[in-house]
């Protein structure tokens, strides 16, 4: 059985941790078109700069996007790079595609 090396495992985990939110995923569509700060952010998805903030922070914590501050506002755009290494753990998957049948259990009782 091939391992995971534990550089990458977490980066994985935490990537398909943050997508895994709704909220999260609308984020990254709106950052998709164009970098915006955390009120055009806060503006088009009609939440709270509190709830925002955390959800951010989800996204950042799993490198999917990147912030600057310029001023006092605070600009978020993706990391496509986070994205690439998202994609290239999934296609590895494509691999096995036809998995052999499994083998019967044997000495063990089933539940």
């Amino acid at each position: 059985m091939r391992e995971i090396s534990s550089e990458v495992q977490p980066t994985i985990i935490s990537g398909f941790h943050a997508l895994s939110d709704p909220l999260r995923i609308a984020i990254l569509e709106l950052l998709k078109k164009q970098e915006l700060c955390v009120c055009e952010l806060s503006d088009a998805l009609g939440v709270t700069g509190s709830k925002l903030s955390f959800h951010l922070k989800t996204l950042k914590d799993a490198q999917l996007v990147h912030s600057r501050q310029e001023g006092r506002w605070i600009y978020y755009r993706l990391n496509l790079a986070q994205f690439v290494t998202l994609e290239q753990y999934l296609s590895e998957y494509r691999r096995f595609s036809q998995l052999l049948p499994a083998r019967p259990c044997q000495d063990i009782p089933c539940t």
